[in-house]
């Protein structure tokens, strides 16, 4: 087998810039699929540590009617809080959340959102809500960035906003924003404006209830309660992650490409390659090789390719990762208006199971590819071989 090995090296190395070529083309898939997959898993690792800071905490309680993908449950997915959470709420380990439909009216236009009432002192979430025990003569509110730019908003700015209570009546009031803060999770923004949860029972006398729960991360309590049905973390993110799972297979597409294109160089490098030497096969055999052991020659010259392609993308590929790890990867203007939870910089995350996954891929494959031409010498004959011609 070593006598292979220093065979395929010397005659890889004497085919000159032919193998070179193959070598930096399997090099630039090796580094293309790395680089991929590191700012996809960047991008979910990102997402989810956000939505957890921002959103869902360490899961939350829903009432039973609520369904955030239809505002029509708002007016009775609310109830009084069960004594069994006070303790988690008085040790701040519980958030409660208050939430209905009203519409504000900035600058004299209409437009519909969502309300949502919190504790000002709750430290589950990252939302700034200390901004909302303010001194203001008018009701203090927050909202996100993206929330205040659909309004035309700035801090400071007093608007109307108009709700109904629980007995189906209208009413209105003016508000101050007092605070605008800059978060990646559009559920936290987008289309809301948050107010202390007091206010909102009050604005909807509904007082001691809440809409859902935000568990913090010393929260014991996860299980069903009567008209309130827990949700672990694995439902909560399962829109994130079948979004990351679409984007894993649309690269794979892409991917599957490349390795196509740099295996057809590799079967047309030993096509081309066993035909040029036939007068050196013939003579391996004739020296005492066996058919196996010239095919084997021929695979592991192959399999070589992609061996020497781990040590050139490493030249390149290791500082560019480490520079993409530090920089990060800036995301296209526009896309915090998708309604996912993605950064404007994605720092990709490069861990050694895709790395080790990835160079083992590819050297199965080339390989593999390297092994079909190379079958051919199996069928040659030896003193044909030798005047140059295959049978």
């Amino acid at each position: 087998m070593m006598l292979s090995i220093k065979l395929a090296y010397r005659n890889l190395v004497g085919a000159g810039l032919r193998t070179w070529l193959n070598v930096f083309v399997l090099s630039f898939v090796y580094v293309l699929i790395i680089w991929h997959y590191g700012v996809i898993d960047g991008w979910n690792y990102q997402a989810k540590k956000d939505m957890r800071e921002w959103e869902v905490g360490n899961g939350q309680y829903w009432q039973q009617n609520y369904d955030p993908y239809d505002y029509f449950t708002l007016e009775e997915s609310h109830a009084i809080i069960p004594e069994s959470f006070n303790i988690g709420i008085t040790g701040g380990n519980i958030a409660p959340v208050l939430i209905n439909q009203g519409s504000v009216y900035p600058d004299g236009r209409i437009k519909s959102m969502i309300l949502k009432g919190i504790d000002p002192d709750q430290k589950v979430i990252a939302l700034p809500t200390a901004a909302l025990k303010a001194e203001s003569e008018e009701m203090p509110v927050i909202m996100g960035r993206r929330m205040a730019k659909s309004c035309k908003l700035k801090e400071g700015d007093v608007t109307t906003i108009r709700w109904r209570d629980v007995n189906g009546t209208f009413d209105a009031k003016e508000v101050e924003v007092v605070d605008i803060f800059d978060c990646d999770v559009p559920n936290v923004d987008a289309g809301q404006i948050w107010l202390s949860i007091e206010d909102l029972r009050e604005m909807m006398q509904a007082p001691g209830e809440a809409t859902l729960l935000i568990l913090g991360e010393e929260s014991e309590i996860k299980e069903d309660i009567p008209g309130w049905e827990y949700k672990d973390l694995d439902f909560l993110m399962s829109e994130m992650d079948e979004m990351i799972k679409i984007k894993r297979i649309g690269g794979g597409f892409l991917y599957l490409v490349l390795i196509i294109l740099a295996m057809l160089a590799i079967f047309d490098t030993q096509v081309l390659s066993i035909f040029r030497r036939q007068k050196e096969i013939g003579t391996y055999i004739a020296m005492g090789m066996t058919r196996n052991q010239v095919v084997s020659l021929f695979t592991v010259e192959g399999a070589m390719h992609a061996i020497l392609a781990v040590i050139v993308g490493a030249v390149y590929g290791i500082p560019f990762f480490l520079w993409q790890m530090k920089v990060g990867f800036s995301m296209p203007a526009g896309t915090d208006d998708m309604g996912l939870a993605i950064a404007e910089t994605i720092f990709p995350v490069y861990g050694i199971g895709l790395i080790l996954v990835t160079v083992l891929l590819v050297l199965i494959i080339t390989t593999i590819v390297s092994y079909m031409p190379a079958r051919k010498i199996s069928k040659m004959n030896p003193t044909e071989a030798i005047k140059g011609k295959i049978q």
